[in-house]
């Protein structure tokens, strides 16, 4: 069995493992000490898998990627929030967030590296895609949050770099190995997969018939408001995506959740908000209101006013809505800022 880059320790399941001993002459009961090592103890260097003769451990090494992801740059806000950049195998770079708050922690996770949406008020898709995140690195991202935390989140959103659903079997790959019992055991209701509104992804993920909480990243409530923000390659029509919303919620039994980020003279008037009440209480879905994070000369976020009115509004009409409490404002915060920031330093 040759080192092949797309074979990851951490994604290796029991019969690639199984089939890798046989060929090192070593028993199959091997199999379940790994994966013991890397779900359980969540420990993927396969060095420090102690019990593992030395041979053994040499031989994973060389036939596996095991621990191929390093932290380049951390920052923490006082807040505590701590991102993270990840320098992967290749030498590409993505970022992951611990989110505090209290009683829990929230990992904030990439699927992507750059992103092909490229909206325009986003700095994740700045310069495109380059390329998809395998699952085996969006496992061992995963891991590196886990080790800086010292345990294991209370909920995972991926919301970082990338549209996860156009990642669609790497992501639902490592989302299996994330709730799986006998992978590292969180509750799917635990995790929520955001997306830009891509509606194939949204319909074959409802397929799954699994209870993640999926977040649509609506942003404007009317296809003309939302042309503004999204390039037209990736934008479905508002109607396919809430059409296809509502199949996710029938086949997952899961109220979807609208992200809507709030971006001074563009989407944040009073007539945006009825119009959001209005679709939110048809669909039954919750509002999330992000305000924005300026990320570009070109956008501004909404005075607190501004978004307090919003806010009432959607509350006056019974729809349920938070408002996104600012984490960790003075370490590039936005997905996609400190990666861009530090490209654009080397």
């Amino acid at each position: 069995m040759t080192k092949n880059t797309e074979i990851f320790l951490c994604t290796a399941d029991k019969e690639q493992l199984e089939l890798f001993l046989r060929e090192q002459n070593q028993p199959a009961f091997r199999a379940a000490q790994i994966m013991d090592w890397v779900y359980h103890k969540r420990v993927f260097d396969p060095a420090m898998m102690k019990n593992l003769p030395g041979p053994l451990r040499l031989a994973l090494a060389e036939n596996f990627l095991c621990s191929s992801m390093r932290v380049k740059d951390t920052l923490e806000a006082e807040d505590g929030t701590v991102k993270l950049l990840l320098g992967l195998h290749d030498g590409e770079t993505i970022e992951a967030v611990i989110i505090p708050a209290p009683g829990r922690h929230t990992f904030c996770l990439s699927t992507q590296v750059g992103c092909p949406v490229q909206c325009r008020f986003c700095a994740s898709g700045a310069d495109g895609l380059v390329r998809n995140l395998h699952a085996g690195e969006i496992i061992e991202q995963f891991n590196c949050c886990c080790s800086r935390l010292g345990t294991l989140p209370d909920n995972i959103v991926f919301m970082g770099i990338g549209e996860g659903l156009l990642n669609f079997d790497n992501l639902t790959r490592a989302l299996d190995l994330i709730c799986s019992p006998d992978g590292f055991g969180m509750a799917a209701r635990r995790i929520t997969v955001s997306t830009s509104g891509w509606v194939p992804g949204i319909r074959k993920l409802a397929d799954m018939e699994r209870q993640w909480t999926l977040a649509v990243s609506l942003h404007a409530p009317d296809d003309t408001t939302r042309a503004q923000l999204i390039p037209d390659k990736m934008r479905y029509p508002i109607d396919e995506i809430l059409a296809a919303c509502d199949y996710y919620r029938e086949k997952s039994g899961r109220m979807v959740t609208f992200e809507y980020t709030l971006i001074h003279g563009i989407n944040d008037s009073r007539e945006h908000a009825n119009k959001l009440a209005a679709i939110a209480a048809t669909h039954h879905a919750k509002v999330n209101i992000i305000p924005y994070n300026q990320t570009s000369p070109e956008f501004k976020r909404p005075t607190d006013r501004a978004i307090k009115a919003f806010e009432e509004v959607l509350l006056n009409r019974k729809i349920q809505v938070t408002v996104r409490v600012e984490k960790g404002a003075k370490v590039a915060a936005a997905c996609g800022q400190l990666r861009r920031d530090r490209s654009n330093q080397s």
